[in-house]
């Protein structure tokens, strides 16, 4: 049912879509109050915040995804100056992150933030099912260039994502927002399947050059064409950003899902992890005060603990 573009500007959710003449299927995300809620917590600097900020809108661009109330966990560990960054996403729409980086190589102004490592996106089916999870190499390029990379390696699916973080500032008020923009080449049509890449082909056996489908070459084009302000504008819905995007081959939207900031931390989770230590290890752990204080790396909340309500 054809209906008018919305202009309703709506933040902290994602919005999924389809190309049917082009056999694409995307979604696009906008993180607002939930990123700058995350990034506030933790008081980086803006270079570390905008990549935190792009690690979290890949992470809920994939997993929201999710037909189940599991959870991606995106992760990277590097020599950059921001040697790690890790993101949960809990199905349907929990999001915390956080990241850890050296400050006095920040300062001196190296360029290679994430440097040469790898991300492993890890996905959590919960109970008894099994846990998957994919590897890609950290050589120097973005979180863009490595979701591409890891897509052509463990999916085998053509597909194509944008990020782009920003700091928006009003009056002495600073806020942080991230944005996102994933398609992906699906075709049903036999004619427009493409077939994958044979592996390790034997000694002087003929292996046909690949080529790209025309609708998947005309998908990237359009995508391509997105600018980084458009992903963060507060005042553009994400619908009219398809409409810029696709309006001549026709897109159908279907119902957005909204994204919070919530951490899963609690007083019982981490007495229950700290009384898995041994006595001894926890003595080692009171402080002058003769508590044991524990700080969550994703959300900062401090609790102190009683050694007595441990043993």
């Amino acid at each position: 049912m054809l209906r008018p573009v919305s202009d309703d500007a709506r933040d902290d959710n994602v919005l999924p879509f389809a190309v049917a003449p082009l056999d694409l299927r995307g979604r696009v995300v906008r993180l607002g109050a939930s990123i700058d809620e995350i990034l506030a917590r933790h008081e980086y600097p803006p270079p570390v915040a905008r990549v935190v900020g792009e690690a979290a809108a890949l992470t809920v661009l994939l997993g929201s995804a999710l037909k189940f109330d599991g959870r991606l966990q995106l992760q990277t560990k590097s020599d950059g100056v921001i040697d790690m960054i890790v993101v949960d996403f809990d199905a349907p729409d929990r999001l915390r992150a956080f990241a850890r980086f050296d400050e006095a190589r920040l300062a001196e102004g190296g360029p290679d933030l994430l440097g040469r490592g790898h991300l492993a996106l890890t996905l959590e089916q919960g109970g008894d099912l099994k846990r998957y999870q994919g590897i890609v190499p950290l050589e120097g390029q973005g979180l863009e260039e490595a979701a591409h990379r890891y897509f052509r390696q463990s999916e085998q699916i053509p597909t194509f994502v944008r990020l782009a973080v920003a700091e928006s500032i009003k009056g002495a008020q600073a806020s942080w927002r991230a944005g996102g923009l994933m398609v992906q080449f699906l075709p049903a049509a036999p004619e427009r399947q493409a077939d994958l890449p044979p592996g390790d082909a034997p000694a002087g056996a003929h292996v046909p050059e690949e080529t790209e489908n025309d609708a998947w070459v005309e998908a990237k084009m359009l995508a391509s064409t997105i600018e980084d302000h458009e992903l963060v504008d507060p005042n553009l819905s994400s619908e009219r950003l398809l409409y810029r995007l696709f309006h001549e081959r026709g897109v159908r939207v279907f119902t957005p899902q909204e994204i919070r900031a919530e951490c899963r931390c609690s007083r019982e989770r981490i007495a229950a992890m700290l009384k898995r230590f041994s006595p001894e290890e926890r003595a080692e752990m009171v402080g002058d005060n003769g508590k044991i204080g524990v700080t969550c790396e994703f959300c900062s909340t401090y609790r102190e603990f009683d050694p007595e309500e441990l043993k």
